[in-house]
């Protein structure tokens, strides 16, 4: 087992148990709050990210967004991968299956409602103050339409590729074409500081789409933590340096993994992969937190 290996399980063993919180509590919060939305379990083919099933410790995939409640504002990291609106009574367990732009279906084991989990843990949608995607795939868009009202931050690469014509082939336009209305921050810097304070940072991530961006969320008692967007997938893609098939730039994304480990050794956070299933079934989900 690889020293990188060991150090996520660890950490993400650590911020189990500690840092946690419950509903319930003064809001806004007087530190960051970092909240796990649970949107259910995606089927996955490893081969596509040139694994093996024998490589993997869990085939499907995990599907999540985040919630980061701040003293200054509330921002919403991904939008999950099948709209409230979309599945409209089916519960959690249920199969959907989702067709992209081009054609390709995939098919998702439902979790909760996303404005369920979100109203559980005290905050109505129109309450997001701030929507950041990790990138514009269907599997992080879904409702994003349903915060068109919150300031939007996006990378250009990734803004022109959303409204291009024809649509790339694994987004589903139809999930943000609400968001050309939005009040749009375009962001330039490599590492963004959201709110002003070095406590949530927008760091670019680029390959896996024009735009990719990664999220650094700096917590009080349980550290940072940075979520990966689809910089990786599967823990394996890192410890045994494996790329999907189907990245904008390979080049890009190897360069972006290489400065987010350099960015991980200079901050000490914990990494922790939103497609990771294993690992994802270990967090506490929304309306508990982490803080």
């Amino acid at each position: 087992m690889t020293l990188w290996r060991i150090t996520g399980l660890v950490a993400l063993a650590a911020a189990a148990s500690a840092g946690c919180g419950r509903p319930g509590v003064e809001n806004p919060p007087a530190t960051p709050r970092l909240y796990v939305l649970d949107g259910g379990v995606l089927a996955s083919d490893p081969a596509r990210y040139r694994l093996t099933e024998a490589e993997v410790q869990a085939t499907p995939l995990s599907i999540a967004a985040y919630l980061v409640a701040h003293p200054r504002g509330v921002l919403l990291w991904d939008a999950g991968a099948v709209a409230d609106e979309e599945r409209r009574s089916l519960p959690s367990g249920a199969e959907y299956r989702v067709t992209r732009a081009d054609g390709a279906e995939r098919v998702v084991t439902l979790g909760p409602a996303l404005e369920e989990q979100l109203r559980a843990s005290g905050y109505a949608p129109a309450e997001i103050t701030r929507l950041a995607l990790s990138h514009y795939h269907w599997d992080h868009t879904a409702n994003a339409n349903a915060f068109a009202h919150a300031t939007w931050l996006v990378r250009q690469g990734d803004l022109d590729a959303m409204f291009a014509d024809p649509a790339p082939g694994a987004a589903r336009p139809a999930t943000y074409a609400a968001l050309k209305g939005s009040q749009t921050t375009i962001v330039t810097a490599d590492e963004h500081d959201v709110f002003g304070d070095g406590s949530v940072i927008l760091k670019s991530a680029p390959g896996h789409s024009e735009g990719h961006q990664v999220l650094y969320v700096k917590l009080a008692k349980a550290g940072g933590v940075v979520l990966s967007g689809d910089l990786y997938h599967y823990p394996e893609e890192r410890t045994l340096n494996r790329l999907p098939t189907f990245e904008v730039s390979e080049e890009q994304t190897a360069a972006s993994r290489r400065a987010l480990e350099a960015f991980l050794m200079r901050t000490a956070a914990a990494l922790w992969i939103q497609h990771d299933l294993a690992g994802h079934r270990k967090l506490r989900k929304a309306p508990e937190y982490y803080d």
